[in-house]
């Protein structure tokens, strides 16, 4: 809606006392170019340089955009510069506390500001994914006649969140986490303009690190962390922003953790191998040491879902279907919630029976193939759908084994040069003792059972 007298009321005074403002608030950039980050999407010609008026206006005009990205990527200060930036209306609402009420409110407005004053309005829609479907109905007929311009951000996969009506109509627009050097970039920033701190402190590297660390790619997060910091240190006449003083106002240790030295991959390996050994709290702790240093959650999902097939494989058959699906679910939400899911997916694979009998299988048999003990097909078993493939003897004397009662016909598979190994030998732990009968049975029906060579 349009903003009423406490509002307005509110914007002075801030205007007037910058400071009675949050950090957050009084770093946001202002122009385009002031903006960290996201620089796939500020390109020249790009639909937010043009919803900011920087060329393209009628047929050619800006669309409609949804702004999809983790908290405190820059969605909402994207959709303030436009507004600075731009002469249309701009009308702010949040999916949380509006309805189809205050929409269609918001579209009427438009309507008459656009026939009688020819004004057109820029409607920012936060959270957008809280809306439901016949929320999200009620603005179609105000994009698809461009009665307003939608800017809608939301931190869930629009894929799933926003009905395909409203995608169609709109540009998605993707935005990255921030990386170190963006949040670098914002905090130093903070630290010398005068709207920020104005040099009143300094920041030493190792407390900008731990900043760095706790942010975990939002910028608003960084900021909030440093307004805290900075306001300790002032009230204690301190010049610099100590670690201690970081961690005392935000009340989390520095983990003594390098992401890119040996810590990272020494906690890893612990993390594993305390997964190995079944020691679900060693694992839970090496995971709290990674998520709470600010490790990328995909590196640890990508960990998770190689250990459910090199060290339980068989023995638990849903330990890599309930990591695959922690890795989809990380890459969807994002710290921090993704901590619970892969808390969820640490624990059921440190609990689950173990058995590395896959992993053995595969690198004997590839061992094998390195060493030259391949050879040719079994000419049975070869392709016979092109022509001339019969004259070849190609896939003559192949045994269909559906038509074999029992689903096994007794041929030969394996090259000649590998026709009596057996390379997978299944433990009799979980679910896998199921597939060692299974093995067992198999082999004596295929004519293999007792007389199978190991590979050495």
């Amino acid at each position: 809606m349009e903003p009423d007298l406490f509002t307005a009321a509110a914007e002075d005074r801030q205007e007037k006392d910058p400071s009675s403002s949050p950090l957050a608030v009084r770093m946001r950039p202002r122009i385009l170019d002031e903006v960290v980050g996201q620089q796939h999407l500020l390109k020249p010609g790009s639909p937010l340089r043009r919803l900011v008026g920087e060329g393209g206006s009628g047929p050619a005009g800006a669309s409609s955009v949804i702004l999809w990205g983790p908290p405190g990527t820059g969605k909402t200060t994207l959709a303030y510069v436009v507004s600075k930036a731009t002469n249309k209306r701009f009308v702010e609402l949040s999916a949380i506390t509006a309805g189809v009420k205050e929409v269609r409110a918001v579209i009427e407005s438009a309507r008459r500001a656009t026939g009688g004053f020819g004004k057109e309005t820029v409607l920012f829609l936060d959270e957008i994914h809280r809306f439901s479907k016949a929320q999200q109905d009620s603005l179609l007929p105000a994009v698809e006649n461009r009665w307003v311009t939608l800017i809608a951000a939301t931190t869930e996969n629009p894929y799933f969140s926003i009905i395909s009506p409203l995608l169609s109509r709109s540009l998605l627009l993707t935005l990255e986490p921030l990386t170190d050097d963006d949040l670098r970039s914002l905090l130093r920033r903070a630290l010398t303009e005068e709207r920020g701190l104005g040099g009143a402190v300094t920041l030493p590297e190792d407390a900008e690190a731990h900043l760095l660390r706790i942010a975990g790619g939002d910028a608003r997060r960084a900021l909030t962390a440093l307004e805290a910091a900075a306001g300790a240190a002032i009230a204690t006449h301190e010049a610099e922003i100590t670690l201690e003083t970081v961690e005392a106002t935000v009340d989390r240790a520095a983990v003594k953790y390098d992401r890119d030295g040996d810590q990272h991959y020494d906690v890893a390996s612990a993390l594993i191998k305390s997964i190995r050994g079944s020691d679900v709290d060693a694992a839970l702790h090496y995971l709290a040491r990674m998520i709470e240093a600010g490790e990328d959650p995909r590196f640890i999902a990508r960990r998770l879902m190689i250990s459910a097939s090199e060290d339980i494989g068989l023995a638990d058959p849903t330990a890599l279907p309930t990591a695959v699906a922690a890795a989809q679910a990380v890459a969807m939400i994002g710290f921090p919630e993704a901590a619970l899911t892969l808390s969820h997916a640490t624990i059921a694979l440190a609990l689950a029976p173990k058995s590395n009998a896959a992993t053995l299988a595969i690198s004997a048999a590839q061992d094998d193939v390195r060493r030259g003990l391949a050879g040719p097909v079994p000419a049975h078993l070869r392709d016979g759908h092109y022509k001339g493939a019969a004259k070849l003897g190609h896939a003559q004397g192949y045994v269909y084994p559906h038509d074999v009662q029992g689903g096994i016909a007794a041929q030969q598979y394996a090259p000649d040069a590998v026709r009596d190994r057996q390379y997978y030998t299944p433990t009799r732990y979980g679910a896998e003792a199921r597939y060692a009968d299974v093995v067992e049975r198999v082999r004596e029906r295929l004519g293999r059972a007792g007389e199978g060579t190991e590979p050495s």
